[in-house]
């Protein structure tokens, strides 16, 4: 029996034979140690072989998919970057391919750095691109293992800087001392259409994609291509930059460990993601059928 604060495993029922399943990794998908488990490595082949579409929709970059690289099935495909960019996953680690992407203007970068330095002093950045990513001098050590080039973001972001030809998939702002959701709150205002902002992290970390770039637009771009409508959608996310695509989607489901934004968003509810959330509401959906 479910206890009155842990969510029931699926509260709601999903679409009697859904065509998709979108799955957001990080706090989802992944357990707290980045690792996917057995139940879920079967829980998605399953789904796969039952004829239902499995995509990966992800604030990672696609050089940090190499967790999931080895249980892509069919297409391949997988959506990161919060929607800037869709990766055929199939070459393996480190072989991933760029088959679509939504960049953010440098012109419009220089301009969202220049608005966060003046509203939120302190504040520090990196810019991931398609070749990489490129940070300034105090930007947390935690973010800096494979940085390609370090700078003023104002310099990494000129139009003759170093990759200058490599697109821009979102920048990142990170700032020592505010509360991750004023951050995020303060951004949203002083930033407007300029951008879309949005957070995944536990910390004051903001991620800045191109106007209308988000999960939700890049994944409704990929359902038109296949004629899948939201309907025939079941989506799972934990935090902020989930929650346009939960509420997209025909059936929703926030992770017993969500943040509450998502909790409010989702249509349905399932357990934490050490407990396997997101196999648990697929295996209920495959017995179903």
């Amino acid at each position: 029996m479910t206890s009155a604060t842990e969510p029931a495993p699926a509260e709601r029922p999903a679409p009697a034979v859904p065509r998709l399943i979108a799955t957001d990794l990080d706090g989802t998908l992944l357990r707290d140690d980045k690792t996917v488990s057995d139940r879920t490595i079967a829980a998605l082949a399953a789904a796969e072989k039952a004829g239902i579409e499995v995509f990966f929709v992800t604030g990672r970059p696609a050089r940090w998919m190499d967790v999931v690289s080895a249980h892509v099935h069919g297409h391949g495909l997988a959506i990161c970057g919060n929607g800037a960019a869709v990766v055929d996953l199939h070459g393996g680690p480190g072989e991933h391919r760029f088959v679509k992407v939504r960049p953010l203007e440098r012109a419009a970068a220089r301009e969202v750095v220049e608005i966060l330095r003046a509203a939120a002093p302190g504040t520090s950045f990196a810019i991931e691109q398609t070749g990489g990513i490129h940070h300034e001098p105090a930007y947390p050590p935690m973010f800096m293992a494979d940085a390609t080039s370090i700078g003023p973001a104002e310099k990494l972001l000129a139009e003759d800087a170093y990759a200058a030809d490599d697109l821009i998939l979102k920048v990142l702002a990170n700032h020592p001392e505010l509360a991750p959701d004023d951050f995020l709150t303060l951004a949203r205002t002083a930033v407007g259409p300029r951008a879309e902002i949005t957070r995944s992290s536990p910390t004051a970390l903001l991620e800045i994609s191109g106007p209308g770039v988000s999960k939700a637009s890049t994944l409704e771009l990929c359902c038109v291509e296949r004629g899948i409508t939201p309907a025939e959608v079941v989506a799972f996310g934990d935090m902020p930059n989930d929650v346009e695509m939960l509420t997209w989607a025909g059936t929703s489901y926030a992770m017993g460990n969500a943040h509450p934004d998502v909790l409010a968003a989702a249509s349905g509810h399932t357990v934490a993601n050490n407990d396997d959330g997101v196999a648990v509401v697929i295996e209920r959906i495959l017995d179903s059928l």
